[in-house]
């Protein structure tokens, strides 16, 4: 029923994806590279998954958000990478109206709920370095798990109302849309009806995530940076740098290549150059994540070891 109704709003009932590159000779080279890429993804985030989820010691708040970032980089990854490495393979690399809808709906939901994940993690590493004598009661796990369903819920919303948007739209004669996946720029230009709601919208939903994550993000560094100020020791000053190293990393990956590819893409020339800059959040970041999170994490490192010898003994 919700197919139909879908269906029923536009006169196109399935879209080209023309994918990264329409270049013969770089198809197949760049076929290889992603999906190495693509498995290093999911291997990477499923092991640390699986990692957090048998080792006891591991099972702290930090942590408790570390497992849902890997599990929305797992998701996202999912939803648009399959479509990108059958566009170097296809001629025409087609997704229903509905299917494209829904690819949307989901990518949506992933990559606001990870900025919102990123921005709990902020306000954990603050707790952990400006209060820990009330971190355990503070970051009890009933708060955990509701800023973790905060952020799904937000999530949601954010994907329903563009997807619903988006829906409401006439596409009438062009179907080919200039990116690797249904993303909401590229879909814009297609439509034949006013898009002036939908742009409104996104620019207000997008910019007030925007805002509000960095913002937290932003205050809670700095009241980290004020206690580390005022730590006597050196050895609290590498402590307290080394708890949020890997999560600065993190956040400066995401959104500096989430910026990158959603400044101005108003006309053809950007939402071309948007494609590019969010192979960077669609598929380095999701990959670079668990790296980032066992490398440079002792804990992560300690429980690989035990896991090891438990495996081979």
């Amino acid at each position: 029923m919700i197919e139909k109704t879908m269906e029923n709003k536009s006169s196109v009932s399935e879209f080209i994806l023309m994918g990264l590159t329409e270049q013969p000779e770089l198809q197949l080279p760049l076929f290889v590279l992603f999906l190495m890429n693509y498995t290093a993804t999911v291997m990477g985030n499923l092991s640390l998954m699986s990692l957090i989820s048998l080792n006891s010691n591991l099972h702290t708040p930090v942590y408790f958000f570390i497992f849902n970032l890997s599990f929305i980089d797992f998701c996202y990854s999912m939803v648009s990478t399959p479509k990108m490495l059958m566009s170097f393979v296809l001629e025409k690399n087609t997704i229903s109206f509905s299917g494209c809808m829904t690819q949307l709906f989901f990518f949506c939901v992933f990559i606001n709920a990870e900025s919102y994940v990123l921005t709990a993690m902020a306000y954990d590493r603050y707790v952990a370095i400006g209060q820990p004598l009330m971190y355990q009661v503070v970051m009890s796990p009933k708060i955990c798990c509701l800023l973790i369903f905060g952020s799904y819920l937000m999530g949601f919303v954010s994907a329903m109302a563009h997807t619903g948007c988006m829906v409401r739209l006439t596409f009438c004669d062009s179907n080919i849309i200039n990116h690797y996946m249904c993303d909401i720029f590229p879909l814009l230009q297609l439509s034949c009806s006013s898009t002036y709601v939908n742009e409104l919208m996104s620019y207000v939903a997008v910019g007030t995530a925007i805002i509000l994550c960095s913002l937290i993000i932003l205050v809670s560094y700095a009241l980290i940076l004020f206690n580390i100020i005022h730590m006597s020791s050196g050895k609290g000053w590498s402590k307290a740098l080394g708890t949020c190293g890997s999560h600065i990393i993190t956040v400066s990956l995401f959104y500096g290549s989430g910026l990158l590819a959603y400044v101005k893409p108003s006309s053809a020339e950007t939402v071309g150059q948007a494609k590019f800059f969010s192979v960077f959040y669609t598929l380095l970041v999701p990959m670079l994540n668990p790296l980032i999170y066992s490398l440079r994490n002792k804990d992560v490192k300690l429980a690989m070891q035990k896991s090891w010898k438990r495996i081979t003994s």
